[in-house]
């Protein structure tokens, strides 16, 4: 009888090895951030920043999706490193018990501050994605049973914030729209945004978050618009001096945040350097035929693009190609250089509280 039992519990230990060999890195995966990341949340919203159109999505398995980009996006990437058989739905599609799995809040235009973006019309800035998020979790609850088991769950989930762009892009460098650059210098409208980010992350961690990758911002002052407004074939100097302010207090809140929350982990991607080395070895103009109206900078709807895709880094004048977005993805979630993660990558990250894992 002993035997038998023995023989059972193998089987039984057999199988579940191997189910679980199969599965994602992590059991849950949620988005918040802007148009690099934004997988469909503003196709019905009253906004110019929308790419539910062609040519956007032309590499795309579905078509325009509302990707900003030829094909897939980073939270596509990483879902795949990640080891899901799909990609995490948005916040304006996701129904039922998928939601177990994941939410994209993203939003094209999103900055960390309220206003930013607006110009442009209606967004879904941070502050309302962590709304949707709380709308998630009751939703999460129900289907669990409670809310304590709603937050034991998302413990166990990867969460990535990529925002801050358009706090420059589409605030801080229109000084003909929003007051920002008139009332504050490049030092004290990074420290602000950092404070105003500092509080929505402690909200994130207050609402079950325990694993957090916060994208660093790339280099803004080489994207083709802001080529463009200064008329030159160089990197806007002063643009990435006023980006790295803020990439040098996020790196300094990601320490006090694991400092201050021991039972959570906090780390930072420098998409600076990575969008430096990608923009190496890739050509610099935009891939598709640029927009002069609004939405200004973006893809001419329905005008093909460049036919070798593959050769770009820019899809439109601020949006990386499906290329881009895989290179930078990869280094995000394992490291090519030290530099690339702090104080590691997304792999280790996931991997933190598992017993088993290699360190290649």
């Amino acid at each position: 009888m002993a035997c038998y039992v023995t023989i059972i519990l193998s089987i039984v230990l057999y199988l579940v090895l191997n189910l679980v060999e199969g599965a994602p890195e992590v059991p849950c995966y949620f988005i918040f951030g802007d148009s690099l990341l934004d997988n469909g949340n503003n196709n019905d919203l009253d906004t110019a920043a929308r790419a539910n159109y062609p040519p956007y999505g032309v590499d795309f398995p579905d078509g325009p999706t509302g990707r900003f980009t030829n094909g897939r996006n980073i939270a596509d990437f990483l879902a795949e490193h990640l080891d899901f058989d799909h990609y995490i739905p948005s916040f304006a599609s996701a129904t039922g018990d998928e939601i177990l799995e994941g939410v994209n809040y993203a939003s094209g235009s999103a900055g960390i501050r309220n206003d930013t973006g607006s110009h442009l019309g209606y967004r879904i800035y941070l502050g309302k994605q962590l709304e949707n998020h709380k709308v998630t979790i009751s939703r999460i609850a129900d289907l669990l049973g409670n809310t304590t088991l709603a937050k034991n769950h998302l413990n166990k989930c990867l969460f990535i914030v990529g925002i801050g762009s358009n706090d420059y892009i589409n605030n801080f460098l229109m000084p003909d729209v929003y007051q920002s650059s008139h009332l504050y210098s490049p030092t004290q409208y990074a420290t602000l945004l950092i404070q105003q980010y500092s509080q929505q992350l402690k909200e994130l961690y207050s609402d079950g978050a325990r694993k957090i990758a916060l994208f660093g911002l790339p280099q803004i002052g080489c994207i083709p618009d802001q080529l463009n407004q200064h008329s030159t074939f160089f990197c806007v100097d002063s643009t990435n001096k006023a980006v790295q302010l803020f990439n040098k207090n996020l790196k300094a809140l990601v320490d006090d945040l694991n400092t201050n929350f021991s039972d959570a982990k906090f780390i930072y991607i420098n998409m600076y350097s990575i969008s430096s080395a990608i923009a190496i070895t890739l050509l610099n103009n935009p891939c598709c035929q640029i927009s002069k109206t609004m939405p200004e900078g973006q893809c001419i709807p329905g005008k093909s693009p460049c036919l070798i895709r593959a050769t770009h880094f820019f899809y439109d004048n601020f949006h990386p190609t499906e290329i881009g977005n895989n290179i930078a993805t990869s280094r995000a979630y394992r490291a090519l250089l030290p530099s690339d993660s702090y104080p590691m990558d997304i792999r280790h990250l996931v991997r933190a509280n598992n017993l088993y894992y290699d360190d290649q």
